[in-house]
């Protein structure tokens, strides 16, 4: 049945106390999951949350099973949880002990700890079927949203947040063990102890997961929020700060459009909600999004075109008997100089008269260039021939070739670098001689 506006905004505005518990624990495990993710992300090792996600099921059907013997409540949660807890944490254990005793990869580790973990769980989870009150365990497999309650938002909203607070306080070091794990050793930094204290606080966030979005699913809350952040900065404080704000949104969004639409598991519109941002972060990002580095790359083509363009020009107008000076220079002498196709000459020539570096001729055959033009011509070719003779006196760049050698990087050229050039090779500020036509 379609969803009415008013139901639309009761949800929005969580106006009924279910709806208050789901959206609000929700949003503050992907809060929880976008900030330990993110430190997760940077130390390589994604699929952990993957590994230790599926680890838990052995433990909760064990503590099922155990509490069922007892006469206890099977279903109580924080024992469930408390399983859950201690298998994930022997499945790293596992994990680490693996890669430090055998020579094998991490894939091959966290594979094996992931299958076996798993295939315990779910032979364990076949043996109590049939005990009473057995059939809800599977809601730890896929989650359960809709069955939050006060108490157990409570304790998501708890160690989330507590989650954060240990992520900020131990920025500084968490930071040295993502980027940098062999100096942080060198300098007597603990890094064995702040690696189990990364994955113990990724433990505690895909614990309080398992009701929410279900041990499959709970990855994506870790890692997707993470990358989506990586699409937008280069600052660690900022990405844990986004990944933060969208592991919350996609939580809100993701348990609101489920309350809307019925017969819909929450914890897979959750993960659609993310994949989403992630998508939208993906082509738009600021610093790693497809179309930002696309236009980017637009415009350093049109840049280098522009300046190969103008340096042509005034290499042949230098090839001229007497004083170098400005005059209408034939087309086909361009092509001829640069081997470009007549295409790519027009494309060039377009790009120049917008910027207002040519003049019109009265021969369309022939380019002439304006003022600005002509001194910018000049400008690059002079560092040009800079990075040439530097290439052949400190880089021992054969003359021959070092005009290929400084196409290549003379485009990047920074003023300090110039001024350096210019210090060392041609502080007369003259334009030096070719030196591969010497």
């Amino acid at each position: 049945m379609p969803f009415t506006l008013d139901d639309f905004l009761r949800v929005l505005l969580l106006q009924d106390y279910n709806t208050q518990l789901v959206v609000g624990a929700t949003a503050l495990l992907g809060l929880g999951s976008g900030v330990v993710g993110s430190l997760l992300l940077l130390r390589k090792r994604s699929l952990m949350g993957d590994v230790l996600s599926h680890a838990t099921l052995p433990g909760i059907a064990l503590a099922f099973a155990i509490l069922t013997s007892l006469g206890g409540a099977g279903k109580s949660l924080p024992a469930l949880l408390g399983g859950a807890t201690l298998s994930g944490l022997a499945g790293v254990a596992v994990m680490l002990a693996i890669r430090r005793t055998t020579r094998l990869r991490d894939d091959v580790a966290m594979g094996f700890v992931l299958s076996v973990f798993f295939g315990t769980g779910v032979a364990i989870l076949q043996m109590v079927r049939n005990l009473p009150d057995a059939s809800g365990l599977m809601s730890f497999v896929y989650g359960k949203t809709a069955s939050i309650v006060l108490s157990d938002f409570t304790f998501i909203a708890t160690v989330s947040v507590a989650a954060c607070a240990v992520s900020i306080v131990l920025l500084k070091e968490f930071t040295l063990l993502c980027f940098d794990e062999s100096y942080a050793a060198s300098q007597g930094w603990p890094v064995l102890l702040l690696d189990v204290l990364l994955l113990g606080l990724v433990t505690a966030v895909t614990v309080i997961g398992l009701q929410s979005v279900g041990l499959i699913l709970v990855i994506a809350f870790l890692i997707i929020p993470a990358a989506a952040a990586r699409f937008w900065t280069e600052r660690l404080g900022v990405m844990l700060v986004l990944s933060g704000i969208i592991g919350a949104f996609s939580g809100w969004l993701g348990a609101s459009l489920s309350a809307l639409l019925q017969d819909t598991p929450a914890g897979a519109v959750i993960v659609i909600a993310a994949a989403s941002v992630f998508l939208v972060s993906m082509f738009f990002g600021t610093k790693r999004g497809i179309v930002p580095r696309y236009l980017d790359h637009r415009h350093l083509q049109r840049r280098v075109g522009r300046q190969h363009l103008l340096r042509s020009v005034y290499e042949v107008l230098e090839g001229d008997a007497g004083p170098i000076a400005n005059h209408p220079v034939p087309r086909g002498e361009l092509l001829a100089h640069r081997s470009w196709t007549p295409h790519q000459l027009k494309q060039l020539l377009s790009l120049a008269r917008r910027e207002d570096h040519l003049e019109s001729t009265a021969d369309p055959d022939s380019i002439l260039l304006s003022e600005s033009g002509f001194g910018e011509a000049a400008r690059i070719t002079r560092n040009h021939r800079l990075w040439e003779l530097y290439l052949i006196r400190h880089a021992d760049i054969a003359p021959s070739h070092v005009d290929r050698d400084a196409d290549m990087v003379e485009h990047i050229l920074g003023p300090e670098m110039v001024r350096e050039l210019e210090r060392e090779l041609a502080p007369d500020l003259q334009i030096p001689a070719s030196p591969h036509r010497i």
